[in-house]
């Protein structure tokens, strides 16, 4: 809710973006009357209205909504007082103008995640317990959960492995959250995705002038981390020439920049992560022995997801649970198949493969059940039986990006019933509005598949959308 138009379709870009229903509201009465129809879980509200104060419309929005909607106060003259003002009146935060971006978008992240708990069903989410953004009962989880809380408030250094995909940015994060450094930052730097060239000097800064296109002073990952918590992921990766530097950084707590003779100190905590096993990569001569031991000082390994086959209905039904909510859907169920082909699989890809291949199939999914042949298309390949010439060969499937696969699907299901909308938007379960949104975030809203057309150049699809007057009101409300 705000005066200025400009700023209420920003903040309405950024909110659909990040997954929500957004409406907007340019006047205290449009802002009660909305919240009454349909009460939001956050309100963004303007300190200065044209037609009413706003302390008094927070009052009355207090009033109108339920206890577990948040109202946020937001100014562009912000100051201590009206800020515990705000506050005291039941707001639960406050933002400046103009806006940093990124905390609204932690702001909104947050919020989905307390929705998610908040909303939870017996059908879905009932005794699914998370640790720090972790689920699982299993033995192997919850001795994972105890060494990350007896090393949290004192390692200044903590190695965590395991195989792709089994958690290992979460173990960084849960360390930063319940350790001392929490309300510092966490920076995070994937080791095999920067270019080598580059590798000091985005750990470690540079001078002006320390190299070609060095034309101001830079501050590194290492400074910007002070105080806070630095995650090198993949650390499995640095080249030999950085982990020297790291090493010593590691033991005198000093940084170099390129180019400079200066040193600058630096209180960081170190949290690496790899799918290596470092002890091998040493006896091959690829990472530094010192290294090694310096970073092993304290080391939380990560069970893959096939050794916890325990967990797997508690990752099922979150994943599923999320999905739904972030697709607009109602609550989906597997099939006995389906569950039978899940509980079937390795999970090579460990619980990041299962939820994309849950996330696939939920786009894909006709109705409130999730069928084995939904889930098949996006999981791996068996092995083939070994040939007379001896070994196996082992097949992949190569699982197209989902944001492609839910764009077919709409094709597809448009083509089926010849660009009736409604229709389509019940077959997917989701309201017009939903549907809507998704046509437009596809490039779809202007031309829809109506079914095959004989043009001379085989069936042609692209027919112009006809949007009736009652559908461009929804559409703009």
């Amino acid at each position: 809710t705000d005066d200025d138009p400009g700023i209420v379709s920003l903040l309405a870009t950024v909110g659909e973006t990040e997954g929500f229903d957004v409406r907007t509201a340019t006047t205290a009465a449009e802002a009660l009357r909305a919240a009454r129809l349909h009460p939001p879980d956050l309100v963004l509200l303007d300190q200065r209205m044209p037609d009413v104060q706003a302390f008094e419309l927070l009052r009355q929005l207090r009033a109108a909504m339920p206890e577990a909607s948040e109202i946020v106060m937001m100014t562009g003259h912000g100051s201590f007082d009206s800020a515990v003002a705000a506050v005291k009146l039941g707001a639960s935060d406050y933002l400046t103008k103009p806006f940093d971006l990124g905390r609204v978008r932690r702001l909104l992240a947050r919020l989905r995640q307390e929705v998610a708990c908040r909303y939870t069903t017996p059908a879905t989410m009932a005794g699914v317990p998370a640790f720090e953004g972790m689920v699982g009962q299993s033995a192997p989880m919850q001795a994972v959960y105890d060494l990350v809380q007896r090393l949290a408030p004192h390692a200044r250094t903590v190695l965590v492995t395991g195989e792709t995909g089994t958690g290992k940015e979460l173990v960084a994060h849960a360390l930063h959250q319940l350790g001392p450094r929490h309300a510092r930052r966490l920076l995070t730097v994937n080791c095999s995705a920067v270019v080598e060239t580059l590798f000091e000097s985005e750990l470690f800064g540079h001078a002006r002038g320390a190299f070609t296109g060095a034309s101001e002073h830079k501050a590194g990952l290492f400074e910007a981390a002070d105080g806070g918590t630095l995650f090198l992921d993949e650390v499995g990766e640095l080249p030999a020439s950085v982990q020297a530097k790291l090493l010593r950084v590691l033991e005198s707590g000093e940084v170099q920049r390129v180019g400079s003779v200066e040193s600058r100190r630096v209180d960081v905590r170190i949290v690496a992560a790899t799918n290596r096993d470092l002890g091998l990569e040493v006896a091959a001569g690829r990472f530094r022995r010192d290294l090694f031991y310096r970073l092993n000082l304290a080391e939380i390994r990560l069970p893959a997801l096939r050794d916890r086959p325990d967990d797997l209905p508690d990752l099922v039904a979150r994943f599923l649970d999320e999905t739904a909510r972030r697709l607009g859907r109602p609550s989906l169920r597997l099939t006995a198949a389906g569950e039978r082909l899940l509980a079937g699989s390795r999970w090579e890809g460990n619980v990041r493969e299962l939820r994309n291949v849950l996330e696939r199939a939920c786009i894909l999914a006709q109705g409130a059940t999730i069928t084995d042949r939904d889930l098949a298309g996006g999981m791996r390949a068996p092995a083939a039986d070994v040939g007379p010439a001896g070994g196996a060969t082992v097949l992949r499937l190569t699982p197209a990006p989902l944001a492609d696969v839910e764009r077919e699907h709409i094709v597809r299901t448009l083509a089926q019933v010849r660009g009736n909308k409604a229709v389509a938007a019940r077959l997917f379960g989701i309201s017009r509005r939903a549907f809507y949104r998704q046509l437009e975030r596809h490039g779809l809203h202007q031309r829809v598949p109506t079914g095959p057309r004989e043009t001379g150049h085989g069936p042609e699809f692209a027919v112009p959308m006809t949007v009736d007057p009652v559908e461009q009101m929804e559409r703009a409300s």
